[in-house]
Formats: structure tokens, sequence, C-alpha cells
């Protein structure tokens, strides 16, 4: 691998050269004979990724260089990458959608695909979301055995952040009775006014819940029934079939 290493030790000598080097720089700098400078240069030009002046004969980073730094990637977060499952929820229905996994004894957003409509909410990878207010949190919640959920609740601060967010931990522990009964749960202004949110789990192999996958979107868009409906089926269709990914059996 010692020529890759070569390689990116031009590259590197370069980015902190703003006025270019000469082959001869190179080598010195490098302590590479001058016959191993050139080679790796050579190749590197023809690969756009240095460029050599035709006035001074210096060289220079190369157009290839900017096209990394400047690609059009998407949204996603650089940490964690959507499940296909999510971005296409997403695009279906042009609202925000995430993933969220237990870490530790919090809900924690992993990964995401934004609305793209220009009123959107702001939902973060790395986000905390509250135990007993947010679907996603909640769906998580409903399949935890009795006594842990009991505990986490026991253990959680309930604020009550609207006038419809249960804050008890017995009204929580009815809430996800429903929850498991209907397979998703649905969330309206309980933790945010005028937000609306369905979330539906995901399933391994051995039937745990091991995440959950959430549509959130201002309520006005989801007002009529038609609109809730699509939305409904459309993250219960992502949930399966990210759990039929991990290899989960209906």
């Amino acid at each position: 691998m010692q020529v890759v290493v070569r390689a990116l030790s031009v590259l590197k000598i370069l980015a902190r050269s703003p006025q270019g080097l000469t082959l001869g720089e190179i080598s010195e700098r490098l302590e590479l004979p001058i016959a191993s400078a050139h080679r790796t240069a050579a190749v590197l030009e023809e690969e756009r990724f240095i460029t050599r002046s035709s006035s001074n004969r210096r060289y220079f980073l190369g157009p290839a260089i900017r096209e990394f730094a400047q690609a059009d990637f998407p949204r996603e977060s650089p940490l964690v990458t959507a499940h296909q499952a999510v971005a296409e929820a997403s695009r279906r229905t042009g609202e925000t959608v995430f993933l969220s996994e237990f870490a530790g004894d919090k809900v924690v957003c992993l990964a995401l695909s934004e609305s793209s409509f220009p009123l959107r909410l702001f939902v973060r990878v790395g986000q905390i979301m509250p135990l007993h207010a947010a679907a996603a949190a909640r769906v998580l919640l409903a399949w935890q055995p009795a006594e842990k959920t009991r505990k986490l609740l026991a253990n959680d601060q309930l604020t009550a952040y609207t006038p419809g967010t249960p804050h008890t931990v017995d009204a929580v522990l009815d809430h996800l009775d429903g929850v498991r009964v209907a397979g998703y749960d649905v969330c309206e202004s309980e933790l945010d006014k005028n937000v609306w949110a369905v979330s539906a789990p995901v399933r391994s192999s051995t039937d745990e819940v091991v995440a959950s996958i959430t549509l959130a979107a201002p309520s006005q868009r989801m007002a009529d029934d038609p609109a809730r409906r699509k939305a409904i089926d459309i993250i219960l269709a992502a949930a399966g079939e990210m759990s039929t990914d991990l290899g989960w059996v209906p």
C-alpha cells in the first residue's frame, strides 16, 4: 500500500501549499526519490486530483478534489444514513420521517429524511424524545416488559407540554394499551401544539421491537381523514419493509 500512502501524502502537502510546489519541492519535503515523486504526480494529474501550471511548472490541487468537497450528497445525517424506507416514506408524503431507538433509558433519533415543504418541523439526529409525549418513544415503550415500562416512566419527568399531554404514569400506561391494539401510535398536539405524528414499530427476527419509524407534520397538512390514513398506511408499510429486512416474519 506504499503507493497509496505516497499519493495521499502528495495531496496533503499540496493542500497546505496554496502557492503550489515544484516537483523538486515535493520530492524534498516528502523525502521521495525524484523519479517516485514524478510517477506519483503524473498519475494524480492524469486523474485530475492535481494540476501543473504551464507557466511556473508548480503543482496544485486539482478539480477532482473540489468535486469531492462540493458533491451534492443527500441531506441525511453524515453520521447515520437513513434506511431506504425512511427516505421513501418521506418522498411519498413530502413530510419529515425519522428513525428512533433506545439508547440506554432514552429514546434517540438516529436518522431522518427531511420534509420537502417550506414549512417543516425541526427534528435532528441525536434528539431525545420524551417517553410519555412523543409517538416515536411511546411505540418503543409499548412493547417493553410492563415492569420496565413502569420503572422508566416513574424515573422520568412527565412534563405536560400541552393540555393534551398524558403526564401521569397511569395515563401513559392506558395510552400504551391502545398503541398495542392499534399497532401504531398517533400523537396530536401532545408534545408540540399543532403538530401531528404517527409512529410504527420496527421488529427484529425474534419479534422484538427494536426501533420506531415516525412521520411528523404540521396539523394543517393532516387536517382530514384521507391525509391521515395515507400517512398511517405509508408508515406502517415502511415499518414492515424495515422489519422484513431484519428477518421478521409476520
